[in-house]
């Protein structure tokens, strides 16, 4: 039983989300408290508690513990299976950070799968759907995996009501990947998209961009969405690479200047360009399991976060890894080698 303390490091859910996952793939159980103790409301949110759902139901997996607001959770998973799943989330909880959760995890089932979530596709504390697809999964399909992901419906905080579905073929050993380099940038563009607000939102946004990026033309792309599935603002900057690729995003707010929006995503996107780094803060979080899993490799990035520091500590519980993370003047790295 390995026993986790969820007041470490950042004290968010990422720490239960890569426990859900490493304890599937490895089938070791495991006891977190504390859970989400350095957020302003501690415990298991809806979110939260539909990623413990989702990976109880692909695992067969004892729970003690799973109730909204329970700081303590005990699982212990069984085989995982494949199959065609639904999970719905309830409230604009994410969308994609329950599929983050069970993803991986069902490259070790025993047939290919189907997962579809509903619930919030574009939250402030949670990566967007569009960072999965154009940013996430490439990376894993050059470590062998066989993921794809479709937003079938938008859905913004606070109303949810968006919904992704992910099919997943078995991968039960990944291809280590090491990524210095990003190469040289083959695309740039930013995406406004608004849904049940006016248009000229978004507008202002793209504006905004095209003088600060020097964008013009087809770099610049208003997208209305159907105003049920608002109401919502999200501004997205892609920037593609020849061996990577990183979308950036800040959402309109009430009493938040469109303006302010742009100069948000605008700001994460120049740190990311100045460093030189193969990814950024946040794929850098994201890579760390996958390439601990394949046993091996490593990446350069823009900031190596809080966040990552705890997920680095939380893998090297479950597998027999080391994660080196270190930190130079513009940008970072991170190794992962096998210890055993």
């Amino acid at each position: 039983m390995i026993e986790l303390d969820g007041a470490v490091g950042e004290g968010g859910g990422q720490i239960l989300r890569s426990a859900l996952t490493l304890s599937m793939i490895t089938g070791q159980a495991f006891c977190i408290k504390n859970i989400r103790a350095g957020r302003k409301k501690p415990g298991l949110l809806r979110q939260h508690l539909v990623a413990v759902q989702a990976a109880t139901e692909i695992s067969g997996a004892a729970v003690t513990g799973a109730q909204l607001g329970s700081q303590t959770l005990l699982f212990a998973p069984k085989a995982i299976k494949g199959g065609d799943y639904q999970f719905a989330i309830g409230s604009a909880g994410s969308c994609t950070l329950v599929l983050q959760t069970v993803m991986l995890a069902l490259l070790h089932a025993d047939g290919p799968s189907t997962v579809r979530v509903s619930g919030g596709t574009h939250n402030p504390m949670a990566p967007p759907a569009q960072f999965l697809q154009r940013a996430y999964l490439p990376l894993l399909r050059k470590m062998g995996a066989d993921i794809n992901i479709e937003l079938l419906r938008s859905g913004f905080y606070p109303a949810g009501g968006g919904c992704i579905v992910a099919t997943i073929a078995p991968c039960p050993q990944l291809q280590q990947l090491t990524l210095t380099e990003r190469g040289e940038r083959t695309g740039g563009y930013a995406e406004g998209m608004v849904a049940g607000l006016p248009a000229s939102i978004a507008l202002r946004e793209l504006e905004c961009v095209g003088l600060g990026m020097g964008w013009s033309g087809d770099q610049l792309r208003m997208r209305g969405l159907p105003a049920d599935q608002g109401p919502g603002n999200a501004l997205l900057i892609t920037l593609e690479y020849e061996h990577a690729s990183e979308v950036f995003c800040a959402f309109g707010e009430k009493m938040v200047r469109a303006e302010t929006v742009a100069k948000d995503a605008m700001h994460e996107a120049r740190r990311y360009i100045a460093s030189q780094a193969a990814v950024g803060e946040h794929l850098a979080d994201q890579l760390m399991l996958p390439m601990a899993l394949a046993g091996g490799g490593g990446f350069t990035a823009d900031v190596i976060s809080r966040h990552a520091i705890t997920n680095a500590e939380v893998i090297g519980r479950f597998l027999p890894v080391s994660i080196m993370l270190e930190e130079g003047e513009q940008r970072s790295t991170c190794t992962v080698r096998a210890t055993a």
